[in-house]
């Protein structure tokens, strides 16, 4: 039989240790065995593809590791960048080449090492650095809304400054934001357009807790021309779970926080022609007066209002409230007779103003105008099914729903 002395080295320890029983130390001190000494440099054994030194390199050309001779071989290698980024790549059976599998980062510093071993088994190293040239185009990303407290209905944004179409390119920047909420908090970016991404769980945020969203895009190759620039991280505290429920045929308000009904409330909504919109809402922010008028909503004619209002809650953009309408307060309870808002005493909207944080839910029920929108005026996102959501995401559409370790990696992507 012909093995090579190595081979025979390992066969002759193991025969030995079993010969001489408990005890009894096999193939001579620790000295002897190659294993256990101190890495050797490996300088003269392994090869890089790029030059080290201060030109930096393309990153579109795949790194490469090379043993030189034949007496040793490749064992690991770990090209780590400045954010401290792993390179993903594959080693030969042979241990003779290691070559990235995904593309480099632009503009950063790479620390490579590489670990060998020689003929004998003896452990070798070499450290190895360069850098990559920087992206002559970036994406950037802008996370919103501004870093505070707010409900647990507040979606997070990621504001692009380049249109993103390709689905490819997509699924890059959707792994690269990267969002850190409970475990039970399960979510998903959906894109809204070219440029714009929303995420949110598939039921509220849980109440009391902490969520951030941060990009690990910068120097990512995104497209052919495009890499990631810096962003700058968002955290936003969730504070307790408040839904508001208004029922348009009753004219009743009804206030919970964390599941207790803490207050109900008699109101008037949009009278026919002007009715509340259907749907979960967001509260978008709150003023103590505003100079509200028909005019800036489109409403003229004899229908032309001019009114200094008090107590004022946004919940969309085109300009429905929550507020004090005391000039209506003999309907409140028993009709609709406002051009859209939600009115009521002056008192209860102080109450309210006191109580409603940005970011609550305000949900408007058997109303007979038209349904919340999605998109584009303020945060209708909780109206879409979760199953339509998941379709909005270029990692998830098209795929089952899960809480398989798979699934929770593309909810939670890294680069």
């Amino acid at each position: 039989m012909n093995q090579s002395p190595r081979l025979w080295t390992v066969i002759g320890c193991s025969l030995l240790v079993a010969s001489l029983g408990a005890g009894a130390t096999a193939c001579g001190s620790g000295d002897d065995n190659p294993l256990s000494a101190r890495p050797y440099d490996a300088g003269d054994q392994v090869a890089l593809n790029h030059p080290t030194g201060s030109r930096p390199v393309d990153p579109d050309r795949p790194l490469e590791v090379t043993a030189k001779s034949g007496d040793g071989r490749i064992t690991d290698v770990s090209a780590v960048d400045t954010h401290g980024r792993r390179l993903a790549g594959e080693l030969s059976a042979t241990g003779d080449r290691w070559h990235s599998t995904v593309p480099m980062a632009a503009g950063v510093r790479y620390t490579v090492l590489v670990s060998t071993e020689d003929e004998r088994g003896a452990p070798g190293q070499r450290t190895l650095t360069f850098d990559t040239t920087p992206a002559q185009k970036v994406l950037k990303v802008e996370f919103g809304p501004d870093e505070g407290k707010y409900g647990v209905g507040q979606p997070l944004t990621a504001e692009l400054n380049e249109p993103v179409k390709d689905k490819a390119a997509r699924a890059v920047i959707e792994r690269g934001l990267v969002v850190d909420a409970p475990p039970e908090a399960v979510g998903a970016w959906h894109w809204v357009d070219d440029k714009k991404l929303h995420y949110r769980p598939k039921d509220y945020w849980p109440a009391n807790t902490t969520v951030s969203v941060r990009s690990n895009l910068e120097g990512i190759k995104i497209s052919d021309d495009l890499h990631g620039a810096a962003s700058k991280p968002l955290k936003l505290e969730i504070g307790d779970r408040v839904e508001v429920t208004t029922d348009a045929s009753s004219h009743w308000m009804t206030f919970k926080r964390n599941g207790e009904v803490i207050n109900s409330i008699p109101v008037t909504t949009g009278k026919p022609g002007f009715s509340t919109r259907n749907g979960i809402k967001v509260v978008l922010g709150k003023q103590y007066y505003v100079q509200m008028r028909g005019d800036t909503v489109g409403i003229g004619g004899s229908e032309y209002y001019n009114l200094p209002v008090y107590w004022a809650t946004r919940v969309t953009w085109s300009g429905e409230y929550v507020h004090a309408a005391p000039w209506s307060i003999g309907s409140h309870g028993y009709a609709n007779v406002s051009h859209g808002c939600t009115g009521m005493s002056t008192g209860n909207a102080a109450w309210f103003y006191e109580n409603i944080t940005e970011g609550d839910i305000v949900r408007v029920i058997n109303s007979i105008g038209d349904d919340m929108d999605t998109f584009g005026n303020g945060y209708g996102d909780w109206n879409m099914d979760w199953k339509d959501w998941r379709e909005g995401s270029a990692l998830l559409k098209g795929t089952q729903e899960g809480r398989s370790p798979v699934d929770q990696a593309r909810l939670r992507p890294q680069v």
